[in-house]
């Protein structure tokens, strides 16, 4: 397989139009990175870049420590699954997953032994004399990654490959792409909008905004110790809750004020938000480290009202309203909510988040917050 670098990478449309900014990514051999962001952010903008259906404007991208800059598309060795399938209507299974091999005039016997050997691995070996118009949406999608299997390529492309299937369905295919990774080996890097693929798939998570690259890491790196607000509030779900609160300092401690309640700060984090004494920062409080308490009089309370329950089985979501801000937390199932009732969560301060009210990037330092053992990351705002 190969290693894939970005370095300074950009495209810029029309003169004047920065799609994407100073782009650096290293895709390891045998990685799967998934690029991550909401739509228009540059990600697949970067993903036609690295198949060379976008030229590069800016910047250098290399395999294998080849530059690939002014390099055709066909001669890359990548292969790209696309978001619509893009199978040929008047060919059979068979005849579309070979297509690449025959236009290359690949020996018979060796189109026929990969083209099995990819339908193996998919399990569609029984519709491989079936039409497109005869498969399901899955059985369509898993044609496209055996038509990009059999090229044996350096590289898998994904943009955004699931977006056409059904919820369901879209949880059982991320599971056979991810175990389709570790059966070919692959170097893969996988476009999404979707965060939870992101979270369940990648050895390694770039999240885009605006053309450009906030945070690179893990992805409960990127979950646990985000750099700036939009990661924390874009990875995980639901999305991490966000209360302006003012720091104050009492009697050498250090609390936050927000109208109705006072939290107070841990220790650990005490030091680091000393310079913002008498200051707004933002908050962050997960959804999960939120919880509910039928004492009034216990500390560190925030006091709710419930304004939509949602049952999930394995727990319940609350959208819960201070007076002036807006919070949901993930609760036991066990416990029964009413619309409108008055209720108590405390926050579980040692994994609170801070963030610079103007900057809007993380107050804790990220030297600081990162586990043992932890893969490298890089910082890209």
């Amino acid at each position: 397989m190969a290693k894939v670098e970005l370095r300074g990478v950009g495209k810029v449309y029309d003169g004047a139009v920065r799609a994407v900014d100073n782009a650096n990514i290293v895709v390891e051999d045998k990685e799967f990175v998934v690029l991550v962001g909401p739509s228009g952010c540059g990600k697949s903008t970067t993903l036609r870049m690295i198949a060379g259906l976008e030229d590069i404007t800016e910047g250098e991208l290399l395999i294998d420590s080849e530059l690939m800059n002014d390099v055709p598309p066909k001669d890359r060795n990548i292969a790209m699954v696309f978001q619509n399938y893009a199978l040929y209507p008047h060919m059979t299974v068979y005849e579309n997953m070979s297509f690449g091999l025959r236009i290359k005039k690949v020996n018979k016997d060796e189109i026929d032994r990969r083209v099995h050997e990819a339908a193996h691995i998919l399990d569609i070996e029984k519709f491989l004399e079936r039409k497109p118009k005869a498969l399901s949406g899955g059985q369509r999608q898993r044609v496209a990654v055996g038509r990009a299997i059999v090229r044996k390529p350096k590289v898998f492309l994904f943009d955004e490959p699931l977006s056409n299937l059904d919820a369901k369905l879209r949880i059982q295919m991320r599971a056979e792409i991810s175990s389709l990774h570790h059966r070919l080996d692959a170097t893969m890097i996988y476009v999404t909008h979707d965060q939870v693929e992101a979270m369940t798939m990648a050895d390694k998570i770039v999240v885009y905004k605006d053309g450009k690259i906030q945070q690179t890491g893990s992805p409960l790196h990127l979950y646990n110790y985000p750099g700036n607000k939009f990661v924390a509030g874009f990875i995980g779900s639901p999305p991490m809750n966000f209360l302006t609160v003012t720091v104050l300092e009492e009697n050498g401690a250090l609390t936050l004020g927000a109208g109705n309640f006072k939290l107070k700060v841990s220790t650990e984090h005490t030091e680091y938000l000393k310079k913002y004494v008498n200051k707004d920062v933002y908050l962050g409080i997960r959804p999960e480290d939120l919880s509910f308490s039928a004492d009034a009089g216990a500390p560190d309370i925030i006091p709710l009202t419930i304004s939509v329950v949602e049952p999930l089985g394995a727990d319940t979501t609350l959208w819960l309203n201070t007076k002036t801000q807006s919070i949901v937390a993930r609760t036991d199932p066990s416990y029964t909510f009413k619309i409108g009732e008055a209720v108590n969560f405390i926050p579980n301060m040692e994994k609170a988040r801070y963030f610079d009210k103007e900057t809007e990037l993380a107050i804790l330092p990220m030297q600081q917050q990162l586990p043992q053992q932890l893969p490298d990351i890089g910082m890209g705002i």
